[in-house]
């Protein structure tokens, strides 16, 4: 049986507590780490809304968002997550608001007589972080309590900025009010099962780790694919893209994961330091010749019309190959493929073995977490041909146990909470992924000839020649 975190009680301050991700994510979360007794008694949840806002009112999105899903809420585990939340009504532009909220935090630790850790997640649009973080440095927010030496903490959301000048902007302006230590930026693709095991699997698995090069791997691919549009996201996508929606952190993520020299130790410093060794080494298409010949851009047919802009260059597929200097990855490509309104819901890691590619592993994050690898074996008779068999392994038939598999947002407030920063993006991987893909975005910023139209449930366009 799995031992459970030990966790301390905290206040998690959610900024946007009526948002889509508050709803969809986060209070979801809550309502399953609750019913876990994985929060303890004196945890307290503050929702930051703009209006008056009631508890019942959170409280019915949360049994709304359970029972989609196909579960129940027990009346008890509700009545329990009631007691721990109050909301708190704030203008995110009103100095006054700040200075009131942080009595309000005082207030609520004077009642509970202990100084709490506080956390603040800002669950809102990224265009609004620095004025917020500014705030609350104002008003020493950023600060533990003042009847002790609890920590604060601040959770934010990709995406970190538009292009390296913003990144390095948005990491400045948070980082004159919250050291990095303090700074949890949510990657949720890496709290998923399956990444989470990719280092272990390398790492206790050499069968697999002495071949783990470009001499035995010719081709690593991380794909995410989904078979719906942009659905009520029109303003956040005609801004962002494929390419900065997935790729430029979540698929980036990933390949790191798969690729990295795999560290001694696996503490959040030595494991975030060889993510960026690797991204460090990925060569930089420049010209215009390498960035054709690399990248791949389309959008569905039917995104204008969607978006209504009839003039829209915005990629809602992108595919991407890169190389990498490292001696130890000469001979292997990496490429990453994202794409909306496609033929499956797909996220996965793939490995291919071989100058043909005869053994396949692949981390599956969704759906069905878990990992298959194909062998090639001899079909039987006397013909002597090959076969392909695959072998697979799922996290939902695991005979160890019958606890419930954790949901990524589960386990991202988790470690937020008990201070593990192993699976949240430093601010060294953020800017090195935007340098890798800056040359490709301001090209396709230039450009529009290459944009490739491809029907809906298709697989869309061909990346066969990249």
């Amino acid at each position: 049986m799995e031992e459970k975190p030990q966790l301390e009680p905290s206040i998690l301050t959610i900024f946007g507590i009526t948002g889509d991700l508050a709803k969809r994510k986060i209070l979801p979360s809550l309502y399953y780490l609750c019913k876990d007794n994985l929060l303890p008694d004196g945890t307290k949840v503050i929702g930051i809304s703009r209006r008056e806002l009631d508890v019942d009112e959170i409280i019915n999105t949360v049994r709304s968002c359970i029972v989609e899903e196909g579960n129940v809420c027990e009346p008890e585990v509700i009545n329990r997550l009631k007691s721990w939340i109050t909301t708190f009504k704030l203008d995110l532009t009103n100095d006054d608001d700040y200075a009131k909220l942080s009595d309000y935090l005082d207030e609520l630790e004077e009642k509970a007589g202990v100084c709490l850790d506080r956390i603040f997640y800002l669950a809102i649009p990224p265009q609004v972080y620095s004025e917020i973080i500014k705030f609350l440095g104002k008003h020493k927010l950023n600060d533990s309590c003042r009847h002790g030496n609890a920590k604060t903490k601040l959770m934010i959301e990709k995406p970190f900025g538009f292009d390296v000048t913003s990144a390095e902007q948005l990491i400045s302006d948070t980082e004159k009010v919250f050291s990095e230590s303090q700074i949890y930026r949510v990657d949720h693709y890496l709290a998923k099962e399956t990444a989470q095991n990719i280092i272990r699997f390398r790492q206790h698995n050499p069968l697999f780790t002495n071949n783990w090069n470009g001499k035995h791997i010719k081709h690593i691919h991380v794909i995410s694919k989904e078979k719906i549009g942009i659905e009520n996201r029109v303003s956040f996508y005609e801004q962002v893209g494929a390419m900065r929606d997935l790729i430029q952190n979540h698929l980036m993520q990933l390949m790191s994961l798969a690729a990295l020299n795999v560290p001694d130790g696996l503490t959040p410093k030595e494991v975030h330091t060889a993510k960026f060794d690797f991204l460090s080494t990925l060569i930089v298409p420049s010209s215009i010749k390498d960035i054709t010949k690399q990248a791949i851009r389309g959008q569905y047919i039917g995104y204008k019309e969607e978006v209504k802009n009839p003039h829209s260059k915005t990629e809602t597929f992108a595919s991407l190959i890169l190389h990498s200097s490292d001696p130890r990855w000469e001979g292997c490509s990496f490429q990453l493929t994202t794409g909306k309104a496609l033929d499956e819901k797909l996220t996965a890691i793939l490995i291919y073995f071989g100058q043909e590619n005869s053994n396949v592993l692949s981390f599956r994050i969704y759906p069905d977490e878990g990992i298959d690898i194909e062998l090639v074996i001899e079909r039987p008779g006397f013909s002597h041909e090959l076969d392909r068999i695959k072998m697979n392994f799922s996290y939902d038939q695991h005979p160890s146990d019958t606890v419930r598999p954790n949901t990524s947002y589960e386990r991202v407030l988790v470690d937020a909470i008990r201070g593990d920063k192993l699976l949240f993006a430093s601010k060294d991987e953020v800017i090195a992924s935007w340098r890798i893909l800056e040359p490709v975005l301001k090209y396709w910023q230039q450009e529009s000839d290459d944009l490739i139209m491809y029907p809906t449930g298709s697989k869309g366009p061909d990346t066969s020649y990249l």
